[in-house]
């Protein structure tokens, strides 16, 4: 694979709108998109500062999610293929060494030492070690696990088990070698997408089957309130004191105060599904036409761009 890793990017840039060349000139690195090309067997590298295609990642079969580990890079999940690997902030592309059955979806531990991944067919969250890139420890979960997400302290994974959920799980995983199924409770509705708010109190869970939004409290698991939504699956980001929520469907994201109020909505393309906040944007990228998007935190469109037939997943890491 090493051979094949940077293939040349496309000699004219694929941007469709600008981003402020001061957008990385503060912090040091350099920011970037990688968004996954499906279809492609590829990832592609996106330059945040300029908006321009860098590299083209050679992958395994079908890369499908991919989740920042901050300055390690970014672990990929290969449902179709049951493989994960990892891009390091060289832009390499490295094996995950381990057993996996359908790897869905990744949640970093705050320290970025664990990785918990979600695996459908085999109905576990399978914890990998970033450092050594191999996985150190598992646990069923009972049913088959979709979308996650780590409070940011790193004591408890809630999990949806499934793309339509009857159910959602909550890991104990304050021993990240040994995480611990405490229980599972059921939603409102059948959900899809979970988050935890950035001061971790508060827990959103999204709709997999209608237009609705619901909001946990964190540490009892009560359900707190639901509100309208838009055409699901809907996914949910969140950045500082804004929620970012998708509907690939309906071909919007809107921006909502943390107790739920709408601030703001943005048209995006059809199928542009999941969403996911990095280095002060928020990204969303389309399955049914390839785009990448970039906002800024109070829903502006900085640039859009065209990077493969078609992307599931978008993220940011700080390119070395």
């Amino acid at each position: 694979m090493d051979r094949r890793e940077f293939l040349a990017a496309a000699a004219a840039p694929l941007v469709l709108g600008a981003i402020p060349s001061a957008f990385g000139a503060t912090r040091g690195g350099t920011p970037l998109a990688l968004v996954t090309a499906d279809l492609e067997s590829a990832i592609v590298a996106v330059d945040l500062t300029s908006g321009v295609v860098l590299r083209r990642l050679a992958t395994p079969t079908g890369p499908r999610s991919i989740e920042s580990i901050g300055a390690v890079g970014a672990l990929v999940a290969h449902t179709a293929s049951g493989r994960m690997s990892l891009v390091d902030s060289f832009l390499r592309v490295r094996p995950v060494k381990g057993e996996f059955g359908a790897p869905r979806y990744t949640a970093a531990s705050p320290e970025l030492r664990f990785a918990y991944v979600s695996d459908s067919e085999r109905e576990e969250i399978v914890v990998v070690d970033v450092r050594s890139r191999q996985v150190v420890g598992r646990t069923a979960v009972g049913g088959p696990a979709r979308h996650l997400s780590l409070d940011p302290l790193g004591g408890r994974l809630w999990v949806a088990l499934g793309s339509k959920a009857a159910a959602v799980a909550v890991v104990d995983v304050t021993l990240p070698r040994r995480p611990r199924l405490v229980g599972t409770f059921k939603p409102p509705f059948l959900a899809h997408d979970v988050g935890f708010t950035p001061g971790g109190r508060r827990v959103w869970v999204t709709s997999g089957d209608r237009d609705r939004l619901a909001i946990y409290d964190a540490a009892s698991a009560r359900l707190l309130r639901t509100f309208p939504g838009d055409a699901p699956p809907q996914h949910v980001t969140f950045h500082r004191d804004r929620a970012f929520v998708t509907s690939g469907d309906d071909g919007v994201l809107r921006v909502h105060s943390l107790d739920g109020r709408r601030l703001n909505t943005v048209s995006v393309p059809t199928g542009s599904y999941n969403v996911q906040e990095g280095w002060d944007r928020i990204l969303t990228p389309s399955l049914a036409q390839g785009t990448l998007c970039v906002f800024g935190t109070a829903g502006v469109q900085l640039a859009r761009l065209k990077v493969a037939r078609s992307s599931h997943d978008a993220c940011v890491i700080v390119g070395t």
